[in-house]
């Protein structure tokens, strides 16, 4: 498959410290690319790679199909919000968006409104942004990352220390711009439960490594009720199972199998394998958050 960014061991090292350590992601067009971490787990110094803010100790990118320094020749077509905007208070969001479209050379007249319009600070007028709120000075540093009409807009933890307002403007504001604009997104957040709510594939970082890459229906199914079934024969439970019906369900160790359907059903489940004469070690039904995946991964711990 093609990717839109894919990166080869990526690694950024500070004397002994490794920030980022052999990191290999995969962006696809058109995707809301979450990734999770803990705070210091190495998120922002990928970011600040991938945006060209930072050069790789080792490893490799491939950008919009070019590959190493060749990528530095097209970051205008990347768009980035890393840490926090970079804003003039003194000035209104028109005026900082004119001192960027100015540092960038663009000319046309309409993006500053337009930008405003798009991240719904069209009725500011000539207010200081100092007197924004959080969530209006993030929306503004997103519309400061779409100056020159990027395709990739990279966003570090843009829904940090928002209310839960300001949190679903930010969120709106994102997936209108990847369904009307067509805008690929990279988005860092330690907020799971939030990130959950549009990122549509997720990596997930740990330490400066790369625990794992998988899609949102993926993480959701790890996350998702089930039953947990433990038998020392998952083969003989398997065909008692489709003999009861049920076909949602997953092999997925050496004696334990996982139910996706029927959750009310455990004592009658429990009676069909009793009937047959297959050993049941244990029964029971899951609810496991997606925050409580991520601990349960990256070792358990706070700040998550």
């Amino acid at each position: 498959m093609d990717y839109l960014l894919s990166t080869e061991n990526l690694t950024k090292q500070y004397k002994r410290k490794k920030a980022v350590d052999r990191v290999s992601i995969h962006v696809k067009q058109g995707d809301i690319y979450g990734l999770i971490g803990r705070n210091g787990a190495g998120k922002t110094t990928l970011m600040k790679i991938l945006s060209g803010l930072a050069a790789p100790t080792s490893g490799s990118f491939t950008l919009f199909g070019e590959e190493g320094v060749r990528a530095g020749k097209i970051m205008n077509r990347v768009g980035a919000l890393i840490e926090e905007p970079g804003i003039y208070a003194d000035m209104s969001a028109y005026g900082n968006l004119h001192a960027k479209c100015m540092a960038l050379g663009v000319r046309n007249r309409d993006t500053e409104k337009e930008l405003l319009e798009i991240v719904g600070l069209s009725d500011t007028g000539k207010k200081p942004v100092g007197k924004f709120s959080l969530g209006m000075k993030q929306r503004l540093g997103i519309a400061l990352a779409l100056v020159g009409e990027p395709d990739l807009v990279i966003l570090d933890e843009p829904i940090n220390g928002l209310d839960p307002q300001g949190i679903a403007e930010v969120r709106n504001t994102i997936e209108r711009l990847n369904r009307e604009r067509h805008i690929t997104f990279i988005i860092s957040s330690h907020i799971l439960g939030e990130l959950s709510k549009f990122a549509l594939n997720y990596g997930i970082i740990h330490n400066g490594q790369l625990l794992q890459e998988l899609s949102g229906e993926e993480l959701f199914e790890k996350c998702s009720r089930k039953i947990l079934l433990n038998t020392p024969d998952t083969p003989a439970a398997s065909t008692v199972l489709e003999k009861n019906g049920i076909t949602n369900y997953r092999v997925t160790g050496r004696d334990t199998i996982e139910i996706y359907e029927r959750l009310k059903e455990t004592a009658e489940i429990n009676s069909a394998f009793v009937s047959a004469g297959i050993p049941i070690n244990g029964i029971s039904v899951l609810n496991q958050e997606l925050e409580d995946y991520f601990l349960e991964l990256t070792g358990g711990g706070k700040n998550v």
